[in-house]
C-alpha cells in the first residue's frame, strides 16, 4: 500500500533535488511557499534553515 505525500514532504524533494543551483533553488522555494498554507511554510522554512546548516552543501546563502 502507498503512503500518501504530503504537499510539505514533496516541495522538500524538490528543494533537496534542486539545490544544487541557487536560483532555481529560490524559484522553487517561493513556488512552494504559493502552495502551502502558513503553518506548512514556516514548516518549510525552519527545515531549510537546518538543512543549509548541515545538508544542502551546494546550497549558498544571501
Amino acid at each position: 500500500m502507498k503512503t500518501k505525500t504530503t504537499m510539505l514532504e514533496y516541495c522538500k524533494k524538490v528543494l533537496e533535488a534542486v539545490s544544487f543551483d541557487q536560483e532555481l533553488f529560490m524559484k522553487e522555494y517561493h513556488k512552494s511557499l504559493s502552495w502551502l498554507d502558513s503553518d506548512e511554510s514556516v514548516q518549510l522554512t525552519y527545515w531549510i534553515r537546518n538543512e543549509s546548516q548541515s545538508g544542502f552543501e551546494n546550497l549558498k546563502r544571501n
